[in-house]
């Protein structure tokens, strides 16, 4: 599990207080640069060396989040395929679940614009922070 604690900002509040409805995908999307770093180090984010694209996002708002308090994102990889994997978030503040979501990440070649097989070292690496789906749905 990767775990990242972000303050929010005042701008990410909206008229009722609550933090707006599409901050927490950037946060996840903040919280997903570590398992990016296993795909390239130095996240110099160049065609040529970073191979991964975006498939797929979703999110579920479970309880409202508030601008006062700190938000902690938790994330896991739930799932390693053949050519892309899933990372799962939960973002927490004071003890309680707020937003979940997943993120689907496909290896890819953008010089041939296809996807192209996780690399063995990759999915080991990957499997060092995996927790299954079954696992996530008993959670909180």
């Amino acid at each position: 599990m990767f775990s990242i604690i972000v303050t929010p900002r005042f701008g990410d509040m909206d008229i009722l207080g609550h933090i707006n409805n599409t901050v927490p995908a950037v946060w996840f999307e903040l919280a997903r640069n570590p398992l990016f770093r296993i795909f390239d180090q130095d996240m110099s984010l160049r065609r040529e060396t970073f191979p991964l694209i975006m498939a797929h996002t979703d999110y579920d708002f479970v309880d409202q989040l508030y601008f006062q308090h700190d938000v902690e994102i938790r994330s896991w990889v739930s799932r390693i395929g053949n050519k892309s994997f899933t990372i799962y978030h939960e973002a927490w503040q004071q003890g309680r679940l707020c937003v979940k979501g997943s993120a689907v990440v496909v290896h890819y070649d953008f010089n041939s614009e296809k996807s192209t097989p996780l690399p063995e070292d990759k999915k080991n690496l990957l499997m060092e922070h995996f927790l299954p789906a079954e696992a996530l749905c008993t959670r909180a």
